[in-house]
């Protein structure tokens, strides 16, 4: 049996071991939901006379398509009414309106902490309306990777525990990452793709922008399946692309002078924890001022993949493989600003929410943008 073969047994036993593990953990983390998406109950009207509710005015961004959404609405008035709480104000989000809109408004109306209660759209979408400004915004996640929460810690599997953290917890500034498609994929008469960006299109990201293998990876994800196994549904559509090409980028950072490079993926971090127990940026930090760049790398088929997945694995565990002719590789650089060109044109993605496909790609970062409530 030749050395290949073993490589490829590894390889595949390796991948079903942390299908496994993550299976486990998803069943842990999943948030405990119940009950049909509904319409969040109208907002009841509040006796400006009685004055028995003292305290931060609470404002929920609720995504009402997530599965259980009409409980944790319940949950969130039940533990507001406990606390002695003002009653919770919320704003359901929309396909037009995905939470920048209700962000806003929860703000006019007062609201001393906003509230994004969904996936990691909804959070993106509210912290484009937070950043910048003074008041704080927390999560409730109810999603697929759950991303920023992952990353601060906040509670997964109960909804009390993580209003916990919306009354009690530490406001913190954290940095936030913006992705700008700087040119966009055309075809071959000169127009625009059908699954290109669109150009100028300017997107925030809280953890990972990225752009090639995870791209095509969130595009191809089906919706159906990640309503009913979660992130893993990411896992099972990246097969598909473990044999697709590697791509020619040109990377500049911080202004300087473009490197050329071929790889799988490259990454702009902000922070890199991401579902799973997988730590893709180890030393990325959420309020450094800097974005973390890792490129991602893999020849010689499974084998490659099998080896890119122990670097991944020793990195987070604080080891490094610095030995010469890897074929699974992850570089990793840091900066402020990035822009990334890439021949043929590739899919991005930022938090998980494809962008569609362009040539090139900036992003930079935006220090302490963005107050957040954390445990």
């Amino acid at each position: 049996m030749g050395w290949e073969l073993w490589l490829t047994i590894a390889a595949v036993v390796i991948a079903l071991a942390s299908l496994t593990l993550a299976i486990v953990l998803w069943r842990r983390s999943h948030p405990r939901l119940v009950g049909a998406p509904q319409a969040a109950p109208a907002q009841e009207p509040v006796d400006e006379d009685e004055g028995e509710n003292a305290g931060p005015q609470i404002a929920v961004v609720v995504n009402p398509s997530k599965e259980g959404a009409a409980a944790l609405v319940d949950t969130v008035r039940r533990v507001a009414e406990q606390a002695a709480l003002p009653v919770p104000l919320f704003f359901e989000t929309t396909v037009e309106e995905p939470g920048t809109a209700q962000a806003r408004e929860a703000v006019a109306a007062g609201a001393d902490v906003v509230v994004a209660a969904g996936g990691d759209g909804t959070v993106r979408s509210v912290a484009r309306a937070m950043a910048g400004g003074t008041v704080p915004m927390a999560v409730l996640p109810v999603g697929t990777g759950n991303l920023l929460a992952r990353n601060l810690d906040v509670p997964l599997t109960s909804v009390e525990e993580q209003m916990a953290v919306v009354i009690g917890g530490r406001d913190r500034h954290i940095d936030v990452g913006w992705a700008r498609v700087a040119e966009t994929d055309r075809g071959l008469d000169g127009e625009p793709r059908e699954d290109a960006a669109t150009p100028g299109d300017t997107q925030i990201f809280l953890v990972i922008a990225g752009l090639g293998f995870d791209a095509a990876m969130v595009a191809d994800a089906d919706d159906a399946l990640k309503r009913r196994v979660g992130w893993i549904a990411y896992f099972l559509a990246g097969v598909r692309h473990l044999h697709g090409r590697r791509i020619r980028a040109q990377v500049t950072l911080d202004h300087g002078k473009p490197v050329s490079t071929r790889l799988r993926s490259i990454m702009v971090g902000n922070c890199g924890r991401l579902p799973g127990g997988v730590t893709l940026l180890p030393d990325a930090v959420i309020d450094d001022g800097v974005l973390d760049v890792a490129a991602i790398d893999t020849r010689g088929g499974l084998a490659g993949w099998a080896q890119l997945l122990g670097e991944v694995v020793m990195q987070g565990a604080g080891l490094h493989n610095d030995l010469p002719g890897k074929i699974g590789r992850i570089d990793h650089a840091r900066a402020t600003h990035t822009r990334i060109r890439v021949e043929g044109g590739e899919h991005a993605q930022v938090d998980g929410d494809p962008m569609g496909r362009l040539i090139e790609l900036e992003a930079w970062v935006d220090p302490g943008a963005l107050i957040v409530r954390a445990p």
